[in-house]
This record gives C-alpha cells, structure tokens and sequence, in this order.
C-alpha cells in the first residue's frame, strides 16, 4: 500500500490554500469535511498546489472523516499497466464484496474460452420420413447449445416468438403438415440445479426487486418478468405476501416485507419453453401434433435426423456486451453456465465456479482474497482484492479479445450504468464496471488521462452510510484527480 501522507499536514497544504485564496479573511476553525454535501468540480486552491498524486491522497485523507464513509470498509488502487506498478492506493489488498464488479470475471472466461465471435446454434430436427401429404412420421427435435440469450430479446437476441416464427416458416418449407411423433428437447446441459438449500448471502432483495439468480421458475412465462401478488380487496388489510419460486430448493419463497413495484424472474429452463411454444404455433396454424414436448437428456441409440433449420445467437461479444452495459445478471448467470459446460460439460453453478477459478488460476490471478461465488455478483459472500482486479484489467490489455471487453465497459456520462455518472470533469474518460448492493458500491475499470495514459483501478467501498447517491459523489471526487496522472 502506498504511504498516505499524515492527514493533519496535507489538510494544512490545502486549508492555507484554501485561506490565501480568499486574501485575508480570519477564520476561527477548521471547515469541517463532514459539511461537505456536494462536489466542488472546479479547479480549486489545494488543486492547483498539489500534484495529481497528492490530490488524490488529500482527497482519501478526506474520506477517513467524512460521515458517508468513515465507518466503511473500503479500498482503492491505480495501476500503471505500462510500469506494472500502483500508482497511489488505500486499502488495496484488504477482500471485499465487490458486487457486479464479479462480471469482469465471469465476462472474461467467456471471451478466453470461445472467444468474441462465437455464436450458439438452437436446431430444429426431425427424424422419420416425411409422406406426399405432408405427414411426417417421426419427431421434432430442438437440439440446444447452452445459448445463454435465447429466447431473451435482449443484447441482439430474437425473442421466442421470432425464433418460432423461424421454425414454422421452415416446417411449412418441408411440407410437414402433420406430426405424429413428439417434440423432443435434446439437450444435456440445461440441467436442473439439485441443491436442497438456498446458496450462501444470496440477496434476494436488491434494488427494489426480487431476483432469481439461477434455476427453474417451474410454468412461469419468461416473457412475464413482473410477477405482482394483488393484495387483498380489504383497505383495511395491510398484510403482504411476495411469493416466488426458489429455483435452488424447488420450493415456494416468500417475504413479509416488499418495498418494489414487482418481482424480476429470470428463466434457466429455455428450451423447454421454447418446444411448448412451438407445439402452441403449429396447433394454432393447423399443423397437427399427435405427440407432446418432452426432454431426452440422455439418447443411448439416436435416430438419424436432418436439420431442417438453425437459430443462431448474437455472438458473444454481442452478450458480453449487453451484459456488462446494463449489468444483466440474468445473462451472467448463464454465462457462467456456459463456461462450466464449455470445459466440464455440465452447465451447473458449481461446473462454472470451478472453471472461472481455475481460468483465472492458469492466467495468474492474484487469488489472495478471492472468493467466487456466482457469475453476476449478486452473493455478499463474494470478495476480491482491489489489486487483484487491477493486476487482472492490466493484464486484460495484452489479450487477443481487449477491444470487444474494453467496449463492453460502460462509459463516464454516457453509456450503460454509468450513464448518469461522472457528467462533468470525467465524462467520457472512465471505462469501468459498476456493481451496487445494499451498503456496497463498486467501480473497476480503466482511465483514460488527460495524458494519453490508461491506468486501471479499483474503487471498492463496503458498509458505507448515507444513500448511493452520496458514495458516487465520493467516488467521482476520489477519481477526478485522476484524469491528470
């Protein structure tokens, strides 16, 4: 860790700047940083007198008293990525929740494992002989991949209606008129998750929603992703229920306390939507099913089968990108699911932890602190070291795949959730991964300076009081000086 210089002399470098800024006024004490409720972005007197460096650590100094972050648990580094040394830093080994900031991680062995342009294919197959009526006697197959968008209309992706559509226009292409086998779902790796209790600190309740990070949600539409339980039509009756499937324990969850406007479900079973949409389309357009939809995880003798079409995904840098923009942990998630069958051929939250660690492992990660839960950061039991992350986005620079994860990062007043952040003196020169929970606020990524540098960082702030807003008017301060290394 850097030495921070002894605060009382550096909060004398700024005040006597601050005094001969104003010519000879008298002043009785010191100005209290606890006072401090907005930002100064200009330029101002300790500013002009003490490096960038200095200004940083004044600015640290400052945050050991301010009310928002004295009882926090924080750390922060710049890294020159050039030097390989840290620039100024606090804190900087101590592990720490890092929320959605885990995203990087997740994101990253993706991109190692396949790389930006890879892409899904959903097939649709039959096996059997079609006659001159059009009677296909045989079945339909959905052959899945893992596609971890399908069906999601998001970040590229069609949604089930359109991938239907795609099916139907290529079963009427065949002739296929009638159906007299099943639609079989054949895919191994959209396995149900089997653990009989809840994983560790899952948050459940974050940002006002509900969240189901992995699993089953059972006959609930994905397309419905607002689940509201009406209340009772008594105004008198205050009591309120939220339910919702645990897609861990396969049980019905519910809370007392609800203070959202709806309940977000993610769906892990979307092939299976996919075949019951599909049978609804054909049976609406006429086309006889004899059959039902059913899965076939296991198939010992296949039967041979043609193609008759292929649903191809967006790529991968397509999702990352979408994912790592709006923070989706719904696509994290089966992203980390992704990466577990790619290399153990099982798509299970567990296959997907032990790969990113391994990944991780094999590229040098400074695994001290590290703790790796899920894919999307939703668990308080995830920590991470902000030299960790750093060494990692330095090292990030010499990939073959920097572009596409380089702009996959929101930017500083103008993209993803960084969108309404830094809209002044930073705008457009901070590239960086948020990640919020309750009492935590993270930002990782890399700066541009005004120097034609790229620096990365990493600004982790746990248990911290006051609201979000307050610690991202932290944040933006801390990082201002920055610009100017």
């Amino acid at each position: 860790m850097n030495k921070i210089r002894n605060y009382v002399s550096i909060f004398a470098i700024g005040f006597s700047s601050f005094v001969f800024s104003q010519g000879s006024v008298a002043v009785s004490t010191y100005p209290q940083v606890a006072d401090q409720q907005n930002l100064v972005k200009d330029i101002t007197a300790e500013k002009a007198l003490l490096s960038p460096k200095e200004q940083i650590e004044f600015n640290i100094n400052k945050m050991f008293t301010d009310p928002v972050l004295r009882n926090a648990n924080w750390g922060f580094v710049v890294y020159d990525p050039k030097t390989e040394k840290i620039v100024t830093a606090y804190n900087e080994t101590a592990p720490l929740i890092p929320a959605s900031t885990t995203k990087l991680l997740t994101t990253e062995t993706a991109f190692a494992l396949l790389g930006p342009q890879y892409r899904w294919n959903t097939q649709l197959e039959y096996s059997g002989s079609i006659d001159v009526e059009g009677v296909l006697t045989g079945n339909l197959y959905i052959v899945g991949s893992g596609d971890p968008s399908l069906g999601g209309n998001r970040g590229g992706a069609a949604s089930y209606t359109q991938i239907v559509n795609q099916y139907l226009d290529a079963i009427r292409e065949k002739g296929i008129r009638k159906i007299t086998g099943d639609i079989i779902i054949q895919t191994a790796i959209f396995k149900e998750n089997k653990k009989q209790e809840l994983p560790k600190n899952i948050v459940w309740l974050e940002q006002k929603n509900y969240f189901l990070p992995v699993g089953t949600t059972k006959d609930i539409d994905p397309r419905n992703e607002k689940l509201i339980i009406n209340q009772s039509n008594n105004p008198f009756n205050q009591q309120k229920k939220f339910f919702y499937i645990s897609p861990y324990a396969d049980k019905l969850v519910y809370a007392d306390k609800f203070e959202g406007n709806g309940m977000t479900t993610k769906v892990a079973e979307p092939p299976a939507f996919l075949a019951n949409k599909l049978r609804e389309s054909l049976v609406k357009n006429k086309i006889t099913v004899s059959g039902k939809v059913t899965p076939k995880i296991v198939d010992r003798e296949p039967e041979p089968r043609e193609i008759l079409t292929t649903y191809k995904s967006p790529t991968l840098a397509e999702i990352v990108n979408y994912t790592n923009q709006r923070s989706d942990n719904g696509y994290a998630e089966a992203l980390l699911k992704s990466n577990g069958f790619q290399s153990l051929g099982d798509q299970t939250t567990e296959s997907g932890r032990q790969v990113v660690t391994d990944h991780l492992k094999s590229i040098n990660f400074d695994m001290n602190g590290l703790n790796y839960m899920d894919g999307s950061g939703l668990s308080k039991s995830h920590t991470v070291t902000p030299l960790s992350q750093v060494k990692f986005l330095a090292k990030m620079m010499k990939s073959p795949y920097y572009k596409e994860y380089f702009e996959s990062l929101p930017i500083a007043g103008q993209s993803g959730t960084l969108k309404h952040m830094f809209m002044l003196n930073s705008n457009g020169q901070i590239f960086a991964k948020t990640g919020t929970l309750n009492g935590v606020k993270c930002l990782a990524g890399y700066i541009k300076t005004r120097n034609n540098k790229t620096l990365a960082f990493s600004l982790l702030i746990n248990k911290f009081s006051g609201s979000v807003a307050q610690v991202k008017d932290r944040m933006e301060q801390l990082l201002d000086p920055t610009l100017d290394l």
